[in-house]
């Protein structure tokens, strides 16, 4: 279809002066003698590198395939990547009249399509987007609540989870819809009684898990609700402290308050720092989390543990905490220790040890035949000890409740409401106007629900499940087969999406009503509005999950044996919080572009910083941080990427550098042919990982891709699987990080490889500008997209533009508006 569109386009052009572009283009003389040169020996009938073959191509060009192996061609040229440095070489002259020729002939086909409407494909909510959307049309803390989590995974394409062609709807999910339509509806008016707060009291009978209960009697009775382990810890032995006795959680969602008199037991130990892990010069921390029965024991770790208040605990004499929280119905605190130790057995054996030995003599001789976890417990092993909790509540901020003036109004459910209230719900659900056809629909639903004998505000609820099962809320409006432009509201929708992961706010569709949101000046306020918001801190988590493959990090968690300060530190929060923050700069600031490869600051807490070696910097809270270590700055030394593409176990230079060919250069590899293994068994010979894959490259359906691939995963090689800094492989071999890139740009290690990154910063804003594009508009980007590409690119070097000006032009871009 694509094809025939362009051969029209082409008799267009030829019947109205289109010969002053054709005619006077000689492919015969002029580009194929330099393709039969330089390239046709890699990429012709007998050998197609990369899965290119260039013998056949014609002129004029007739259609897409064509046209992306044009765009190849001068790309690769451009980048001084082909012929490869060790093929023969086009003269300077040579190579700058081919990128001449092919620059016209690409302009010319970019022309011949550019009224072409392209394929619409309508889509749906991604689970992200679904979940935000539920929690702000009906205004809900979605902290421990996820419709979403009996649905089947998203597709992925090209790291991106908003896809329109992948993401599509099976029986079985539109069967958890259904599910997800009814617990959300209810969970939203689940409180039309305001009750009266109560109080619970719990202190001097408390019961834990079953393997500290005997133990923690004989050490103090059950008087107190002690915490030992870090909730990163493997095994889990007094990492929770739930209240047991208020297992079944609050009767009712509400806010509640929660005082815990509690205090730090032996924070400022002697003990071996590697068997008793804690620090003894930072404060214990104690924080309150969420638990559910219906999530299993209390007392191991659950999906839903929200940050419900972290405190500092006084030394050696109780003291009071309180916290003011959300708690869902159902859900009640638990207490945590999140910098305690790791593994509180190692500790016990050597505390019990020293006490055992010190109070000998002073203590009956029965109590030393004590277990040594009992007598640790008793006698010094550092944890957190609480001695009495209360909790009240409901309290309620408004009444009626948020999620009840969402949906039904200020005032009591009246029968006659019903059809207002559906038409208003199902207009902000559908993000336009709903039609009248669609009301007497869920109106149908309703009174089928009354005639069964259900009461008006039930089957009123069956109606508001209608509406959330509906393709029109479950989908984004698109245009129709054949026009062009999305309207107003499906504008506004995707502005929404695209900055907030979320359905478009009352200002947003007010201007769409009014026909106003296509006004320059208009959309640049909106999307400048957005971007204040802190709602789009959605979208820099939403965009670095699919740019940089942060949704990744901890898919592959750090061996414990040799990372053990990566669970102690709880460093997986806070890389991902790293580049979210330095990301979330730059978006406020407009920083330039490069930043992302040169800058000289980044945003760290006290364990991050350890982890580089940056000095003075202490605590969890995050600051800026001058950075002097020219191998940190930017994203390639930053931990989250470092360690999303390692394995878990050790780093591979061919996973890194097939990562930062696709994610920041835009380039990447071809798949390995089927036929041959990552690393075949007869290199196992070699020493190194760098002779293992100089013995692969010798394999020639390797090489082609390989010399592209490693040198840049060796430039990183220096950074462990956890971003640390390493001079030696773990065996003891020295670490050879300098190489040499396909343009012939050699390199000695990370930062003169950083060097080299910043000269290729058009081909990184390229590739940041697709894949930015791509999120954007919830579909992949394509070959006729590279004018729309250029021109932003063009826009934002003629302006000095920086990193929000680029999500503001693409949100501007004639793209933006249409399929």
């Amino acid at each position: 279809m694509k094809a025939l569109r362009v051969v029209v386009a082409l008799a267009c052009l030829g019947s109205a002066g289109g010969d002053a572009l054709w005619g006077k283009r000689d492919f015969e003389g002029e580009l194929k003698p330099f393709l039969e040169t330089y390239c046709i020996n890699c990429h012709g009938e007998e050998k197609q590198k990369g899965d290119r073959r260039f013998d056949t191509l014609a002129y004029p060009i007739l259609n897409d395939d064509a046209l992306i192996d044009y765009q190849d061609i001068l790309d690769l040229l451009n980048l001084g990547e082909m012929p490869p440095e060790e093929k023969k070489q086009p003269s300077d002259g040579e190579r700058l009249a081919a990128i001449d020729w092919l620059t016209g002939a690409v302009e010319e086909a970019y022309a011949a399509q550019k009224d072409s409407p392209g394929e619409t494909v309508l889509r749906r909510l991604s689970h992200r987007e679904y979940r935000n959307t539920i929690g702000d049309l009906l205004r809900m803390d979605m902290s421990m609540f996820d419709p979403t989590e009996s649905f089947p995974g998203d597709r992925m394409v090209e790291h991106l989870d908003n896809v329109g062609e992948v993401l599509v709807t099976s029986g079985y999910l539109l069967d958890r819809y259904i599910e997800a339509a009814d617990l959300s509806v209810e969970k939203a008016l689940e409180v039309r009684e305001k009750l009266e707060p109560r109080e619970w009291r719990f202190a001097g009978d408390f019961w834990q898990q079953s393997e500290l209960n005997s133990r923690q009697q004989w050490a103090h009775g059950k008087r107190y609700l002690n915490i030992y382990e870090s909730p990163h810890s493997d095994l889990y032995f007094g990492s929770y402290a739930p209240l047991l006795a208020m297992g079944d959680g609050v009767p009712v969602s509400g806010t509640y308050k929660i005082r815990v008199l509690a205090e730090a037991v032996n924070r400022r130990h002697g003990y071996d720092r590697k068997r008793v892990t804690t620090n003894p010069d930072e404060p214990m921390l104690m924080r309150i989390v969420p638990g559910h029965r219906r999530f299993g024991k209390l007392h191991l770790p659950q999906p839903y543990e929200p940050d419900l208040g972290t405190f500092e605990v006084p030394d050696d004499e109780p003291g009071w905490l309180e916290t003011r929280v959300w708690l869902d119905k159902g859900f009640s605190p638990r207490f945590s220790y999140p910098n305690g130790m790791m593994n509180i057995r190692r500790a016990y054996t050597a505390v019990a040890k020293v006490e055992k030995k010190r109070l000998k003599g002073s203590i009956p001789d029965e109590e030393l035949k004590e277990d040594d976890k009992a007598f640790a417990i008793r006698y010094g092993v550092p944890h957190i000890r609480i001695h009495e909790v209360v909790i009240e509540g409901p309290f309620y901020d408004e009444w009626p409740t948020a999620s009840w003036k969402a949906i039904i109004g200020e005032d009591e459910f009246q029968k006659a409401d019903t059809r207002r209230i559906l038409e208003d719900f199902a207009s902000r659900a559908y993000r336009r106007p709903a039609l009248t056809s669609e009301v007497n629909a869920l109106m149908k639903v309703v009174d089928a629900s009354i005639d069964r004998g259900r009461t008006p505000f039930d089957s009123l609820k069956g109606g508001l499940k209608a509406v959330l099962s509906s393709p029109a809320f479950l989908y984004l409006d698109e245009p129709e087969e054949g026009e062009r432009e999305i309207d107003d509201y499906a504008l506004v929708s995707r502005l929404s999406y695209f900055l907030w992961s979320t359905m478009p706010d009352e200002s947003l569709l007010r201007l769409a009503e009014e026909g106003e949101i296509r006004d320059e000046t208009v959309l640049a306020n909106e999307i400048q509005r957005m971007l204040e918001d802190p709602r789009s801190d959605a979208f820099v988590s939403g965009f670095l999950d699919s740019w940089l493959t942060l949704r990744a990090l901890g898919d592959t968690p750090p061996d414990r044996r040799k990372f053990e300060r990566y669970y102690a530190d709880h460093l997986e929060e806070a890389m991902r919080e790293e580049t979210e923050r330095f990301t979330r700069d730059l978006l406020d600031t407009n920083g330039k572009i490069v930043r992302f490869l040169d800058a000289d600051y980044s945003f760290l807490n006290g364990p991050l910083a350890a982890l580089y070696g940056v000095k003075g910097v202490q605590g969890n809270e995050f600051r800026r941080v001058d950075l002097s270590d020219k191998r940190r700055g930017g994203l390639l030394g930053q931990a989250s990427v470092l360690t999303v593409t390692a394995n878990g176990v050790d780093t591979s230079p061919v996973y890194r550098g097939i990562w930062l060919l696709e994610n920041l250069l835009g380039t990447p590899p071809s798949p390995p042919p089927p036929d041959v293994e990552p690393l075949d068994p007869d290199i196992r010979g070699a020493t190194t990982i760098r002779e293992q894959l100089a013995k692969h490259r010798n394999v020639a359906s390797c090489n082609e891709c390989h010399r592209k691939i490693d040198p840049l995963g060796f430039a990183l090689e220096n950074f462990d699987a956890i971003g640390a800094w390493r001079h030696r492989y773990e065996e003891g071999g020295a670490i050879d990080a300098s190489g040499r890139l396909a343009d012939g740009t050699e390199f000695e290690g990370v930062a003169e490889f950083r060097e080299a990154m910043i000269g290729r910063k058009e081909q990184f804003s390229r590739a940041l500008t697709e894949k930015m594009l791509a999120y954007a508009l919830g579909r992949r980007i394509e070959i006729l997209d590279r004018p729309v590409v250029d021109g932003i690119l063009n826009e934002l070097e003629d302006e000095n533009g920086g990193f929000r000006d680029l999500v503001v032009k693409i949100a501007m871009s004639e793209a933006f508006g249409r399929m």
